[in-house]
């Protein structure tokens, strides 16, 4: 959505990764399909700051991928915060667990595998300050309304992928670009929240719940 001349711009102006995320960086571009799923390093220290800005207690991952974003999230969790973070691809659990076990915030991470709306059944007993939304992009308004109870008042839901390389603002028809474009609307018309949408990389939708 922007220029690399923008982007090095940006990353100019950031604070940088840490090894550890370099190294995930190198590794999923390297031995990973579709690598452009990785939040990368602008928009990895958008969700460390978003996070530390938050300090949560309890973060709700829906997507790890090779846990890139994970890591950036609970950079900002409190003493004793956990993130539970969920995926469908067993294929790369190894490498995940690999790369969280390289990070001293290892302890507080609670990663699981399988389909992550029966995976959510099992946290029900848990509340949220934080949620990140980052899965199958058909399912944003089911995973929204199945976690929204379980978000404390004032805690954040952000959304990723939401502009979708710019499809939203061609009102394309194709059927993942239909699906992003009604979650859009189904935010925008909620009265329990108050959001915006950052132009951070393909889109995040930053969403407060009020009470």
């Amino acid at each position: 959505m922007i220029s690399e001349e923008l982007q090095n711009l940006l990353l100019k102006y950031c604070e940088p990764e840490d090894e550890l995320l370099q190294q995930i960086n190198r590794e999923t571009h390297l031995k990973v399909l579709m690598p452009r799923m990785l939040s990368g390093h602008y928009q990895g220290r958008v969700l460390s700051l978003l996070s530390k800005m938050n300090s949560p207690k309890r973060i709700l991952e829906i997507g790890t991928f090779t846990g890139y974003a994970t890591l950036c999230l609970a950079e900002g969790l409190t003493e004793d915060g956990i993130i539970y973070t969920l995926d469908i691809n067993a294929e790369l659990e190894e490498m995940v667990r690999g790369n969280f076990a390289k990070s001293p915030l290892n302890s507080k991470i609670k990663y699981t595998i399988g389909d992550a709306q029966q995976s959510l059944k099992t946290l029900d007993n848990e509340t949220f300050d934080l949620v990140f939304i980052d899965a199958d992009k058909k399912n944003n308004g089911t995973y929204y309304d199945l976690i929204f109870d379980q978000v404390k008042p004032g805690g954040i839901i952000i959304v990723d992928n939401v502009l979708w390389s710019g499809k939203v603002l061609n009102n394309a028809q194709d059927k993942d670009t239909k699906n992003i474009s009604s979650f859009n609307d189904q935010i925008a018309a909620d009265k329990r929240v108050e959001k915006l949408i950052l132009p951070v990389r393909d889109g995040l939708f930053v969403i407060r719940k009020l009470s």
